[in-house]
């Protein structure tokens, strides 16, 4: 398949734009489509480019990450965004699953490394890591105390199919396959799950797998 994954970058340090751009730019299925200094100027980008990842900074003048990662989610849902950082939180990271991201990276992350988790994210919508695993089984320690209507969540064995396979991270085509549906109606299952189960991102629908022992942690 000799489909380009399109990218866009959004860090208000141009020498690690470039550096990131020079890195991958041996990379033949990567296609840097522009690159923002800010939130703001990345919302701009996206109301005429339509990119597949975006590199997102959470450290920005103006409009940060945090503040972004929401509003391109509202208007780019299957965008898949990759959080930028100096620091590892484990707190933050979860929150930043929770509400969309697809992964996180340290800044000092190698070349190779970032190209992995743009094209995992592309085909597989998330890459883990030793950060993103630690903050996910962290944010079930936290949500015990959380509202239990989604203990209530009455899912079919389809829908159980279905979850345990995006657990195991396979592609909606891999599980259309598997399931012998439509890719359509894997997304299809995949949006009533989230509405069964309270889960606002497919993050949050693994953790409610992990959390309920449908699969292992």
């Amino acid at each position: 398949m000799n489909e380009k994954i399109k990218v866009i970058i959004t860090d208000d340090h141009a020498l690690f734009r470039q550096g990131v751009k020079v890195a991958l730019s041996h990379r033949q299925d990567i296609e840097f489509l522009g690159e923002a200094e800010n939130g703001m100027q990345l919302l701009n980008m996206l109301k005429f480019l339509q990119p597949d990842v975006i590199l997102l900074d959470i450290q920005m003048p103006i409009m940060d990450g945090i503040a972004t990662l929401p509003e391109v989610k509202k208007i780019m849902p299957d965008v898949k965004i990759i959080m930028l950082t100096m620091h590892n939180e484990v707190t933050l990271i979860s929150k930043l699953m929770g509400i969309g991201a697809n992964s996180y990276l340290t800044k000092d992350s190698d070349s190779e490394t970032i190209y992995q988790a743009i094209k995992t994210c592309f085909e597989n919508e998330f890459f883990f890591n030793e950060f993103t695993n630690r903050a996910m089984l962290t944010g079930l320690r936290t949500q015990t105390n959380a509202p239990k209507q989604d203990d209530d969540a009455d899912l079919s064995d389809k829908e159980l199919h279905v979850l345990k396979l995006m657990c195991e991270e396979k592609s909606t085509k891999e599980i259309a396959d598997i399931v012998e549906i439509s890719p359509r109606t894997v997304e299809a299952i995949r949006d009533r799950l989230k509405v069964k189960t309270g889960a606002k991102s497919t993050a949050g629908l693994i953790l409610y797998a992990v959390k309920h022992g449908l699969i292992e942690s």
